[in-house]
């Protein structure tokens, strides 16, 4: 109960209700669970389709699948998922020349309002990961798309779900991703929060289990009644695990005893200016950081086969743990690091870099003598 009220008052009591599980795709699933029954109690039993944004990621049980754009975790279990719609996503990678990354999420939003005209009498709800889109290789798009996602499904009747289990908790300069969405309102009012709200991974400090999905009290009153069929019925056995919960709690004392997001935001400088170098690089494209996620793609003429593979050998090699996206090099380090160790790290990834894009010079130079 302790967790549920402090997690409800960030929120300024908008998500007003806390449903527990023990993992990111389960907290997925929950929403999704609970959107398509909500609608079924309040008298709308067709409103059973879902939508997600292109190269989106969910999770990788059969429901969270359904809501999952990414065909390695997807396509092998395809004839046992339920599809969703996949609308454009508004990733600032796709802008044309002269366009800004408000103008790519305007397009994003247009597609979006077309499907939810059409389809709105049977759509439950829209799912998107906030501010950034981890597996599409961290995609990362203009605020006003959340603003603009949060009319839509207002004017259409249509539940909207935030995926924060990889951005929440600091992770983006606000404890929730979604609080960006207004900037500059503070406290965000209650009625530009999403509808459900999952969150994981940071909220236990990673060392325990723990999901959970933040919802609004009018969705709660749907389920209570003295008819079975009408409550919400669903369970895990370590649901609401005390110890995992109090974990939780001891990381919420410490992001107000210590400042965190504070002192996140002046670790985010420091990531800035540790990648500095980096940056510049000509190799690299697409340059981009949220809060403490720094990102870049490395140019596909100088990349080579094999390149995310290559780099995490070499990196391991100068004592660094990284897992490239494709050609999308990324850092999210943990919310301890100085400006003297962002500065190390990105001079070894420079130095990996250089490593491993020699390599492939080296080999082409060599197939051209031969």
């Amino acid at each position: 109960m302790e967790l549920a009220e402090r997690l409800s008052a960030l929120t300024g009591g908008a998500l007003g209700n806390v449903f527990y599980a023990s993992d990111g795709a389960s907290a997925v699933e929950i929403a999704l669970k609970m959107s398509f029954h909500y609608w079924r109690n309040t008298g709308l039993p067709a409103k059973r389709e879902f939508v997600c944004l292109r190269h989106g990621y969910h999770g990788e049980t059969v429901g969270a699948l359904a809501v999952t754009d990414v065909e390695v975790f997807r396509d092998a279990y395809d004839p046992l998922i339920r599809r969703a719609h996949v609308v454009m996503a508004p990733d600032a990678r796709q802008a044309a020349p002269g366009e800004s990354a408000a103008e790519v999420a305007a397009r994003a939003l247009a597609e979006l309002e077309t499907l939810l005209r059409e389809r709105a009498g049977q759509i439950a709800a829209l799912i998107v990961e906030p501010l950034v889109q981890g597996a599409a290789g961290m995609a990362m798009y203009d605020p006003s798309y959340l603003d603009g996602a949060r009319a839509l499904c207002d004017r259409y009747r249509i539940h909207l779900i935030a995926d924060e289990i990889a951005v929440g908790c600091g992770r983006t300069g606000t404890f929730f991703a979604w609080e960006q969405s207004r900037a500059g309102e503070a406290p965000l009012p209650a009625h530009l929060w999403p509808d459900f709200l999952c969150l994981s991974k940071g909220i236990s400090g990673g060392y325990l289990p723990l999901s959970l999905v933040l919802s609004r009290p009018e969705i709660q009153r749907a389920f209570v009644a003295d008819e079975l069929a009408r409550s919400f019925l669903h369970s895990h056995s370590y649901t609401g695990n005390p110890l995992a919960c109090r974990a939780a709690l001891a990381t919420l004392d410490l992001f107000a005893q210590d400042n965190v997001l504070a002192r996140n935001r002046e670790r985010a400088h420091w990531l800035a200016d540790g990648m500095a170098a980096l940056a510049a690089d000509a190799r690299l494209r697409h340059v981009r950081q949220r809060g403490l996620i720094w990102a870049a793609d490395v140019r596909d003429d100088v990349a080579g086969a094999d390149f995310a593979a290559r780099f995490h050998h070499a990196a391991r090699a100068r004592e660094l743990l990284v897992r490239p996206i494709g050609n999308t090099l990324y850092v999210m380090p943990p919310y301890v690091f100085d400006a003297a160790q962002a500065r190390w790290l990105g001079g070894q990834l420079l130095a990996t870099l250089d490593d491993v894009t020699t390599d492939v010079t080296t080999t082409r130079e060599a197939r051209h003598a031969a």
